[in-house]
């Protein structure tokens, strides 16, 4: 009996949503859905349609459907939640959380009655409020409820090692933990390449400018061109989803639910997680020396403000 493929449903036809449903069709992850807004139903069929066009030159195959109706995405393996609106000038953090609380919790309860037994990654932001708000409204458990955030991060803390040092992406290792973007938490000694720990290749103070770097690395591209990334962070949302429709046992840095491990608990925050096909299997812990710990406890309270925003927004998800 032929196996059957997987199903990936994609919320929001933007920037990210769209790559996501680019990369994960190039690596031939399974059938793809892409919804978005009734108003924007054709950019969902369109860019579907332009991608299943690739399938003959690029050699995959797979379902590609653009739609409006969450019918569609009955039977998901897993979700992706792209929805929201990005920060704009004269937009407040309280403004935004408002704005997309509305959308991911719309979303989450459309998720809910059509892909019940799906894995839900959510990318909109801010992360970490958009995870914990996705859980409440899903009522998923929290296994099954993630955010994607420190792939991106540590992809982009990788990539700017490997052009200080020259060498390839490939050869460099490297975690960091906590919140998405200031909120991040750098372990340079856990950076190495090759197994040669960074810090017997770079200075200090050459280490601590890739951290910077990759802390802002998505305000350096929107200054560039005007808006915000979105091969990296689809890319990162698609390392994730190959894991779990896999079942590949990758540990991904991703926000996921904490009961304890690192100090914190009860909060989505981003910790080296096991994806497989269950979803987040385990929270892979270690010990944090104490400035790493206490970077770790600023990120998690910071992220606990969040929720708390949220909570007092809308009471329902509290």
């Amino acid at each position: 009996m032929p196996t059957r493929r997987a199903k990936i449903s994609i919320i929001g036809a933007g920037n990210v949503g769209a790559t996501c449903a680019h990369w994960a069709a190039a690596k031939e992850l399974g059938d793809i859905v892409l919804l978005d807004i009734p108003d924007r139903v054709g950019v969902a069929q369109g860019k579907m349609l332009d991608l299943a066009c690739c399938g003959p030159i690029e050699r995959f195959d797979g379902h590609l459907v653009g739609t409006s109706d969450y019918k569609d995405i009955a039977g998901s393996d897993v979700v992706v939640i792209t929805a929201g609106l990005p920060r704009k000038p004269g937009m407040s953090r309280d403004d935004l959380i408002e704005t997309n609380v509305k959308i991911v919790k719309s979303v989450s309860e459309q998720v809910k009655q059509h892909a019940p037994d799906s894995i839900v990654i959510v990318v909109s932001n801010p992360l970490d409020a958009m995870v914990y708000t996705a859980w409440k409204a899903t009522g998923f458990p929290t296994h099954r409820v993630m955010g994607q955030a420190g792939a991106l991060d540590v992809a982009r803390y990788r990539a700017f090692i490997a052009m200080e040092i020259g060498c390839s992406i490939e050869d460099v290792q490297a975690l960091l933990l906590g919140g998405h973007g200031d909120d991040m938490v750098p372990l340079p000694r856990l950076t190495s390449v090759h197994g040669i720990p960074v810090t017997d290749l770079l200075s200090e103070d050459k280490v601590a400018a890739c951290v910077e770097r990759a802390k802002v690395g998505g305000g350096e591209i929107v200054k560039l061109m005007g808006t915000s990334a979105y091969y990296a962070p689809a890319s990162g949302t698609i390392q994730m989803v190959e894991a779990i429709v896999k079942d590949k046992k990758r540990i991904i840095p991703s926000a996921v639910y904490c009961e304890g491990q690192f100090g914190a608990k009860g909060l989505f925050v981003g910790v080296p997680a096991l994806l497989g096909a269950k979803g987040v299997e385990k929270v892979v812990e270690f010990k944090l020396d104490a400035n790493e710990q206490k970077l770790f406890d600023e990120s998690a309270s910071h992220v606990q403000d969040l929720v708390e925003t949220v909570k007092k927004m809308f009471p329902e998800l509290a």
